[in-house]
């Protein structure tokens, strides 16, 4: 051979090419002169001659003259090819590289029956890029149950064998269901029995043994990736595809570094993968994900969940030009959906924030996923595999956040600094605290040295900066055994004093709010906290990075999902959902209820405001449901499906929905008694709206001590209709003393009642025969002298005295009552309705003498600041005076202040009737849902 390479210029002996670069050679020289014949039977130019052989199965060149004349190649030269290509077995066919490789990844519920294997053999064959790798699972539950059977091995179970049993007949069944007959099918059931005779062998030495290596283990576990890889691989030939199947062990290289841990060998695993590739060349090659080799090639796992790493490691060696994880999901939500009903698809995510997710429990990928496609920007997109027509979420260097402005508010999807949200149950926090720690170098180094002695894993650590304290997150499970771990290690410093405790905090959550740029986007923290704030929810510990991809807040187990809601909420614009109870349907409650409903699909659509009415309580039934009560029916459910009412098991279902944030109790009734409740309701974060006097005006010990609470807390409580209803009154009050003017007097006429009685004592009409009109047409109380007593007046005008500053209690202002001595009490509403006409004389008198002078009567309300007083009596204005110039119900209030003192600030309007009440609490409502987070 030697003798007849070198008689056609080839050196084969002393040479540095290898064998096949010698006949590669040779057949380059010959070619410069002649065309040649392919093994397909085309004609071949010497421009197309292979620079380096490749191997075919008949791999025949044939050489023909120049005059096309049919003339073999020199014998000799067949001979030294053929002799060449003998002693190296095949030539060996590097790799193609790059981006005309697509890598698919299909999880175990993707082959998790026979229907699903050929669905996935279908995407496959659909797929339009030139090379496809697809890892593959075991079909779904396959692993668990290989876990379980091991374990029942090593305890001595001998139902190992009837679970291994089920295992092959859940195989055989899909593979027959899948591949019906033939050559495929028999050559892998024949696979398959062979695989489950080995195993049984070995089960049956664990159980002996009562013990089972890792790598026995990982060997066992691996083979539900080998059997539904070769199910696909035979189903995708079905298709018509060529199509090779690959065991990764045979090319996976990976190096433990610990129990839970391996790195893949990128230089090994390459030099496998050129001889793998030589010897099984396909532009479809179907991989079994989970599983690899040491370097030993003693087989392995990646560890749990590991498929989707297995699928980044073959991009990177592979060079694609994508990645594509198929699972059960749209796509990266922005928060766990099954938590954040408002949760949204992102359409990008860059490596870092999508590390920083699966970091944090966040359904995203395997954590180590990100690192092999980074070095090579290989892009990865998650798709669900059952809703083909989602893009779902693509996972890149660069997103939307680094071209655009980062900014909080109702930005496009993409273009928000803050991406996502995720959580981390059943953690603890270990504080380590004691004034001989500061400065005292190596601190932190001994404790987290104890921390690493106790085996335990730190998922975050919060340190300020005086060095006083250290405090870290670690899982529940792990505390006890790291707080006795510090305190063997610092013995000596608790007994001295420099080390004053160490601390377990149980039933503790993290919250992880990712994102790129959100260290040098301002304001991002501050948003969050202040929506949990808002949300009642107390922040235990924090931590940020200067990487700018993460902030860290660590609160009480309970509040978990409660906050994962709100900062959502705050961030996203998503609905701001609050969940609404009702207290008193009555006249005032049930045109609320009217109006709610009539509004609720507007807020809904054009200001994210979600308001759902949980639970609506009568003074003797209660209604409440667990997604919102159906406000066209409430009525007939109150009344068909009500049950006795409790206004502590009312309360506690309002907040027992913890995926809504905020829950906003109104009041709608006049009672006292349910007024009682409103400090309790403040101290568990429930906000209260109500037109109910009975508590701002109540003792004012009482009403100072709630005012207190409120202010502490980030609960807000809105009453401005229990003075004006509709009217702006509070808020007008308020907003002269934020701004630093000084109130001297506030007088007006407050009951919407008196006002049109007092409107229409004109003429000839009695008193009486007036106040009979007023309770036709609907403007007093059942009894007429709830209103003519003059107190729900005297409660406005302390209301408004103690918003001023003055501390009056209601006993302080006597009302001039309108009520005759005589029909006060001891008599029923009808008995005083028919004996008023007896007494119209007085006001009848009283009216005369105002008019001879050219004024008018009016029941008025006065609050004075510098006489620190507050009255409501009946009063004579002229008739130029604006109290004069009222129609119907109106209310007026005139504020004398410091900057308005020539000329009074007047509020005028509507002041009575259920419309105008209601309405006034609605915009409360509203009001609160602003400061909540909706678009004010």
């Amino acid at each position: 051979m030697e003798m007849a390479a070198a008689a056609h210029g080839v050196n084969v002996k002393g040479s540095s090419m290898s064998p096949l670069e010698v006949a590669s050679s040779s057949l380059q020289r010959t070619a410069r002169t002649h065309s040649w014949l392919t093994p397909a039977g085309r004609i071949a130019h010497p421009s197309f001659m292979p620079k380096k052989l490749r191997h075919e199965d008949s791999l025949r060149w044939e050489c023909r003259s120049s005059e096309n004349a049919p003339k073999r190649c020199s014998i000799e030269v067949q001979a030294a090819v053929a002799d060449l290509l003998t002693q190296e077995d095949k030539a060996v066919v590097s790799v193609p590289k790059g981006e005309t490789w697509s890598v698919h990844k299909f999880g175990g519920t993707c082959v998790g029956t026979w229907e699903r294997i050929w669905n996935v053999s279908g995407i496959i064959a659909d797929d339009p890029s030139l090379r496809k790798l697809v890892v593959v699972s075991a079909m779904s539950k396959v692993t668990d149950q290989m876990y379980s059977l091991l374990n029942k091995a090593q305890n001595k179970d001998d139902s190992y064998e009837a679970d291994l049993v089920e295992v092959y007949e859940k195989h055989r069944e899909a593979a027959m269901s899948l591949l019906s007959e033939g050559t495929e099918l028999d050559g892998f059931l024949n696979n398959l029995q062979s695989d489950v005779k080995n195993l049984l062998a070995i089960l049956r030495a664990i159980y002996i043994a009562g013990h089972c290596t890792e790598s026995f283990s990982d060997l066992i576990v691996g083979h539900g990736e080998l059997w539904s890889a070769q199910m696909l691989a035979a189903s995708v030939r079905k298709r018509g595809l060529l199509c090779k199947w690959m065991d990764a062990r045979d090319v996976l290289v990976v190096n433990p570094t610990s129990s839970n841990q391996v790195d893949p060998d990128f230089e090994a695993s390459e030099e496998r993968l050129e001889a793998w590739y030589s010897q099984n060349q396909a532009d479809t090659i179907i991989v079994t994900g989970f599983i690899a080799s040491t370097s030993d090639n003693v087989p392995t796992t990646l560890k749990r969940d590991g498929s989707d790493f297995s699928a980044a490691i073959f991009a990177a060696l592979f060079r694609a030009g994508q990645v594509t994880i198929w699972t059960d999901v749209d796509g990266v939500y922005s928060a766990d959906p099954r938590k954040v009903s408002e949760a949204v698809i992102l359409k990008t995510l860059s490596y870092q924030e999508a590390w920083e997710m699966s970091y944090f429990g966040a359904n995203v990928l395997h954590p180590r996923t990100i690192i092999p496609v980074m070095r090579y920007d290989i892009p990865i997109t998650i798709r669900n595999v059952f809703n083909l027509s989602v893009p779902g979420t693509k996972i890149s260097r660069f997103t939307a956040v680094d071209t655009e402005t980062p900014q909080l508010g109702n930005e496009p999807e993409g273009c928000s600094s803050v991406k996502g949200f995720a959580t981390i149950d059943n953690v603890a926090l270990i504080n380590v605290e004691g004034t001989g720690m500061a400065g005292v170098p190596g601190t932190a180094s001994t404790i987290f040295g104890a921390v690493k002695d106790a085996g335990a894993n730190v998922v975050m650590i919060s340190q300020a900066s005086s060095e006083h304290s250290v405090c870290f997150a670690v899982p529940e499970k792990e505390a006890k055994a790291v707080a006795k771990t510090l305190e063997a290690k610092f013995q000596r410093a608790l007994a001295a004093g420099r080390l004053s405790k160490v601390d377990i905090i149980p039933n503790c959550s993290i919250l992880a709010a990712v994102g790129q740029r959100m260290a040098s986007t301002p304001g991002v923290s501050a948003t969050l906290f202040n929506a949990l704030a808002k949300a009642n929810i107390n922040v235990r510990a924090i931590a940020q990075g200067c990487s700018e991809y993460n902030v860290t807040i660590v609160v009480n187990r309970e509040d978990s999902v409660k906050a994962l809601k709100a900062v959502h909420s705050r961030v996203y614009l998503s609905k701001t959902t609050m969940s609404v109870g009702i207290v008193g349907p009555g006249l005032i409650g049930g045109t609320l209820l009217k109006q709610l409903n009539e509004q609720a699909a507007t807020l809904k659509e054009e200001f994210n405001i979600d308001l759902r009415v949980m639970g609506v309580l009568g003074s003797k039934t209660m209604l409440l449901n667990d997604r919102g009560i159906d406000l066209d029916s409430w009525k007939h459910s109150l009344k068909e499906n009500g049950e006795p009412a409790n206004i502590q098991k009312f309360t506690e279902h309002l907040q027992s929905n913890h995926s809504i944030p905020n829950t906003v109790i109104v009041d709608c009734t006049a009672s006292a008694e349910v007024a009682t409740h409103y400090h309790h309701w403040i101290t568990r974060g429930i906000h209260i709206i109500t037109p109910n006097k009975k508590a701002n005006s109540g003792p004012l010990d009482q009403y100072l001590r709630l005012r207190a609470l409120q202010r502490q807390s980030y609960t807000h409580y809105f009453y401005e209709a229990t003075v004006g209803a509709g009217l702006p009154i509070i808020s007008t009050l308020r907003g002269l003393l934020e701004t630093g003017d000084k109130i001297q007097r506030i007088e007006g006429i407050f009951s919407g009642t008196l006002s049109y009685i007092f409107n229409n004592f004109t003429g000839d009409k009695s008193f009486s025969q007036i106040v009979l009109e007023a309770k036709a047409s609907g403007y007093t109380e059942p009894d007429p002298r709830d209103d003519l007593s003059g107190m729900d007046v005297a409660r406005k005008v302390t209301i408004l005295a103690r918003e001023s500053g003055l501390k009056l209690e209601l006993e302080n202002v006597r009302p001039d009552s309108l009520v005759p001595e005589p029909l006060r009490e001891g008599c029923s509403t009808k008995e005083f309705l028919s004996r008023l006409q007896e007494f119209d004389a007085d006001l009848t008198k009283l009216r005369a003498e105002a008019e001879k002078s050219n004024e008018v009567l009016r029941y008025v309300g006065i609050v004075d600041l510098r006489e620190k007083t507050g009255s409501v009596k009946l009063e004579r204005y002229p008739k130029s005076h604006p109290f004069a110039q009222l129609s119907g119900s109106d209310n007026i209030i005139s504020f004398t202040t410091q900057r308005y003192h020539k000329q009074p600030l007047i509020v005028r309007g509507p002041g009575a009737g259920a419309e105008v009440t209601a309405g006034g609490v609605f915009s409360d409502i509203l009001r609160l849902a602003s400061y909540l987070g909706a678009p004010s």
